[in-house]
């Protein structure tokens, strides 16, 4: 049996890493297209003095907003004709998915640098690309993964603790689908089976999100950097990254996809629906009761949604609850990586039992 595990070509992550980005992005080129978001194009570029002289010469694009198909197309355009030598994505993780299909549509190398730890999308060779609705599409397998992932603990300090909590959440699936894969011998997104490396990140991961989620928490919402933020930082980023991409997805992910299409979840983050995959996962696979317990109370202590309402579902009828089961369920689905088998019908189910029990624990508090 082949086993392949994926890495970034280099993670450089601390207090002022941004400082080093033109002495990074100069080992691969002079010239180089940076798609920013609004945020950080606005208030964290102009402090950076990129593109000095003798370094590279940067072009700063603002992020449309959506990691679409047409997005893509209009900054390929820009990057061919500026001639660029590599790709910067600079901003939260739609902006990352975006530079890194750009790249490849260019067949450039791509640098990322994310402003939130909100998700695992900076390390991994994937894009997840959306309608211009806001659905999710598909997703796009890269050749390779980003050359740089370079995260700025005091940028990600300076955030809204919201974005690090839903980070999270993404980092919270981690350890439970790579699992999965490893149980049902199915493939992490390479083809090929996952690697004991993998695997065992993967559930570091979860130990060091269940250990240190809530003072990193509080560290970010009093802005500070500390230990417990640079794990949590690490464990949402690069464990998480590793995690997923070399060993494997399962429902958690799948069911996120499925929320999708009911337009009331559209304000909830990621990782915040990826958080109800989860807690929905536990019961669709008969997780025992020691460990549903300790995944909602640890999703309660930070913070993550724990029922439907949370994320904008409060009216949700079974009905719509059966149609994201079944883009939960549809062919190539990594919900189908699960060593069980499952249906739209059992993931409705999960869905509704987790809302119960969350709505239960709520009563109670």
């Amino acid at each position: 049996m082949i086993r392949t595990t994926l890495f970034p070509g280099r993670y450089v992550q601390g207090v002022g890493a941004t400082r080093r980005l033109d002495r990074e992005l100069s080992r691969y080129g002079d010239s180089a297209l940076l798609i920013a978001d609004p945020y950080a194009e606005e208030r964290i570029l102009p402090e950076l003095e990129l593109g000095g002289e003798g370094e590279v010469e940067v072009r700063v694009e603002t992020f449309g907003g959506e990691c679409s198909d047409p997005e893509i197309e209009r900054l390929v355009d820009i990057a061919g004709t500026a001639q660029s030598r590599i790709i910067v994505g600079f901003g939260g993780g739609k902006t990352m998915d975006t530079a890194k299909a750009v790249a490849h549509a260019l067949e450039l190398p791509v640098a990322i640098v994310p402003t939130i730890a909100s998700t695992d999308a900076p390390c991994s060779a994937l894009s997840v690309i959306y309608t211009t609705a806001g659905e999710v599409d598909r997703y796009l397998l890269l050749p390779s993964n980003p050359e740089l992932v370079l995260v700025d603990t005091e940028i990600i300090a300076a955030a809204p603790a919201r974005f690090l909590v839903a980070g999270i959440g993404d980092a919270l699936a981690t350890w439970f689908e790579a699992e999965a894969a490893r149980q049902s011998y199915s493939p992490n997104m390479s083809g090929d089976l996952g690697s004991v490396t993998a695997y065992a990140l993967a559930e570091l991961c979860y130990e060091t999100i269940v250990e240190y989620g809530l003072p990193a928490k509080v560290s970010c919402e009093a802005g500070v950097v500390t230990p417990a933020l640079e794990r949590v930082v690490e464990a949402n980023t690069l464990l998480s990254g590793l995690g997923f991409e070399s060993g494997g997805l399962g429902a958690a992910h799948a069911i996120h996809n499925g929320l999708t299409v009911l337009e009331g979840t559209h304000s909830s983050w990621h990782g915040e629906k990826v958080a109800v995959g989860v807690l929905a996962s536990l019961f669709l696979t008969d997780k025992p009761r020691e460990i549903i317990d300790e995944v909602f109370d640890f999703c309660e202590e930070v913070g993550l949604p724990t029922t439907l309402a949370e994320i904008g579902l409060a009216e949700v009828t079974p009905e719509e609850l059966l149609k994201a089961g079944e883009r939960a369920c549809a062919e190539g689905e990594t919900i189908h990586n699960e060593p069980i088998p499952v249906t739209a019908r059992s993931v409705a189910a999960a869905l509704r039992a987790a809302d119960a029990e969350g709505r239960r624990r709520a009563e109670l508090r």
